[in-house]
Parts: structure tokens; C-alpha cells; sequence
């Protein structure tokens, strides 16, 4: 008799012993009448036990246990270095992880299922629904992504389990890694380059079209850089116009040529103006040559002009005795005659 079969017979048998207890006293028997129902209340429970007992058979108690028992299944698997595209061809990741399940309830006399297996393929599936967009390099971003996408359970296409990973990894081979970094090195060396060019052109093109266009404005320009070298900046007159001349493939313009040194073997074109040009010539000297190769002819109202204004740079320099020659020589007063400063300097403003 199983335990079950035993508690079954007790619980009968009480339960028939309240009954009539209840009855006989609600109907007042005799005492002499008790003793009979008392016997009905053992006996008739254990007869109706043993009755079932030999209908069923003598099957063992362990087996059928066993027969009613829930069989234990795993629930869990794990998949090592499994191969998942990435966006670009011949890349690919390496994804390992641990795939659990759980079975769902299916129709009796369905077909016998490997749950495993239709779990290890539902978690790749949507595995490889990520990785085929995202590009090889970012590995390690891609690996928290799958993460938190195979953290849920979802069915499988057959609806016969649900399905999710955990302990996800996912990598690069090594030598996919290797030639992912020296492609972004190349990038990067490339991107410099580009840089480098874009400034060397940008630089070419302001001193071809701006400071070189011409002498005059390579003389403002270097003036601009050395507002403190007027008399430099004359003395380079000549490699001024020299280069000017040189960037744009042209000739160096006649009004310029008597600034230019002679060459080798070769005379000054006017050698009288050569033996009556003084040993040292003066700043005045200097700026008649400026204006002449700028273009401003004796008589022009920019000579005097500009002649103010550099007279005024060179007294906050502390030369105020250069300062009054320019300003003698330039822009005399009104009782001053041109005359009277020649002969009192030596010098010309032609010359």
C-alpha cells in the first residue's frame, strides 16, 4: 500500500466514525448497539483499499513513481568561436556565449524536439541581425550591444521554446586586428598630407597673387612686417623687384633698371651719375629712389605725403635730425626752395 493509498484509508475511516457517532447519538442507541457500527467504520475502508489495490495490479510503487515523475532537462548550453559577418567583406566576428531556454508548452503528439539546438539557433540569428551592419573595428562596442539585445527571452521561429545568451564575447582574429590598424594608420598619415598640401597651395597662392603680384606690393608688404627698417627696406629695392620679376616670369620694368647692380664685366649705364653720386647716401637719397621706383614722379602729392609719415616713424625711433632732412627734402616750407636744400645736402632728388 502506497502512502498515498494509506492516508486516503485513515481519512475514510475517521471521517465513517463521525458519521455514525453523530447518528447514534442524535438517535439515542443503546450501548449495546455501539459495538457493531464500530466494526462497519474499520472494516468497510479497508475492504474498498483492498479492492482498488487489486484491480490496479501489482505494479511496483517505484516505477510508478517514476512514471509520474517531471523528467529533468538542461536548460543551458555554451557556443565557442562561432563566425559572424561584419559590414565589410572578408571581416568577420568571433562570438562566444552561454545560451539558456526554457520550453514552452506544445501540442500533444507534436514532433520530438532538440531544444539546444533551436535555442543556440535563435541566439545566433539575432546575433548575426547585428553584427552583418556594423564594421569590424568596432568590436568591443558591438560585444556590450549583443549584450543587452540577447539579455531577453525571446521565442524561437517554431514558437516551441523562448531563448536568450549571457557571458557574451565577441572579437576580431588577430591579424584581421594587425591590417584594421595599419589601414587607420594610413588614414591618419593620409589626412596629415592632405593637410600639409592644402597649406603649402593657400601659402603659394598669397605670395603669388597678393605679396608678389608686383614690387609695389611687395614693398608694402615688407614694410608691414618691418615698419622699424625703412632705410633696409630700400636698400632691398632691387631683390624686391628681383623676385617679383622671378615669380611672375616677366622682365623687371624699366623704370626699375637703374636700380639694379650692374652685373659681372659689365658698366653702370651712366657713369658720370656714378662719379657724382656721393660715397654715402643719405636716408632722403634712399627715399627719392623708393618713390622713383614706385612710380611717384617729382612733382606727385603722395611723395610728401608719404614722406610726413615717415619722417614721423623715425623721430619716435629718436633720429630727429633724420626726420627734419626728409622733411627739407620733401616738403619744404613755403621761404624753402628745392635749390637751397641741393646745395646745402649735395644730393638731387632725381638722382
Amino acid at each position: 500500500m502506497t502512502t498515498a493509498r494509506k492516508t486516503t484509508t485513515i481519512f475514510l475511516t475517521v471521517l465513517c466514525g463521525l458519521l455514525l457517532t453523530i447518528v447514534g447519538l442524535t438517535q439515542r442507541w443503546p450501548l449495546w448497539a455501539w459495538p457493531t457500527p464500530a466494526l462497519l467504520v474499520l472494516g468497510v475502508p479497508l475492504a474498498a483499499a483492498r479492492i482498488a489495490a487489486r484491480r490496479r495490479g501489482s505494479v511496483p510503487v517505484s516505477f510508478e513513481e517514476q512514471l509520474t515523475a517531471t523528467p529533468v532537462e538542461r536548460t543551458d548550453c555554451s557556443v565557442s568561436r562561432v563566425v559572424l559577418p561584419s559590414a565589410w567583406d572578408d571581416y568577420s566576428f568571433v562570438f562566444s556565449a552561454t545560451v539558456r531556454w526554457y520550453l514552452l508548452e506544445r501540442p500533444s503528439g507534436g514532433p520530438v524536439l532538440n531544444p539546444a539546438g533551436l535555442a543556440v539557433e535563435t541566439v545566433l540569428n539575432r546575433a548575426r541581425a547585428v553584427t552583418e551592419r556594423r564594421e569590424p573595428g568596432q568590436a568591443s562596442l558591438v560585444q556590450h550591444e549583443l549584450s543587452g539585445v540577447l539579455s531577453r527571452m525571446y521565442a524561437d521561429p517554431t514558437g516551441s521554446l523562448q531563448a536568450m545568451a549571457d557571458s557574451i564575447s565577441l572579437a576580431l582574429p588577430d591579424p584581421d586586428q594587425q591590417r584594421l590598424d595599419r589601414l587607420a594608420d594610413v588614414r591618419k598619415d593620409k589626412a596629415v598630407w592632405e593637410h600639409q598640401r592644402k597649406y603649402e597651395q593657400s601659402r603659394r597662392q598669397y605670395l603669388g597673387d597678393d605679396v608678389l603680384k608686383d614690387t609695389g606690393s611687395a614693398v608694402v608688404w615688407w614694410l608691414a612686417r618691418n615698419e622699424e627698417q625703412l632705410e633696409q627696406t630700400v636698400t632691398d629695392l632691387p631683390l624686391l623687384a628681383q623676385l617679383t620679376s622671378a615669380a611672375n616670369d616677366t622682365d623687371i620694368p624699366e623704370r626699375l633698371q637703374n636700380l639694379m647692380p650692374p652685373r659681372m664685366g659689365e658698366q653702370p649705364a651712366s657713369e658720370f651719375l656714378a662719379e657724382e653720386r656721393p660715397a654715402e647716401r643719405t636716408a632722403a637719397d634712399h627715399l627719392s629712389g623708393f618713390f622713383n621706383a614706385l612710380g611717384f614722379e617729382e612733382g606727385d602729392d603722395r611723395r610728401p605725403m608719404l614722406a610726413k609719415q615717415f619722417a614721423h616713424l623715425i623721430t619716435e625711433q629718436n633720429r630727429p635730425e633724420t626726420a627734419e632732412d626728409l622733411l627739407r627734402r620733401f616738403d619744404p616750407p613755403a621761404t624753402f626752395t628745392p635749390g637751397d636744400d641741393e646745395n646745402s645736402s649735395g644730393s638731387t632728388d632725381g638722382r
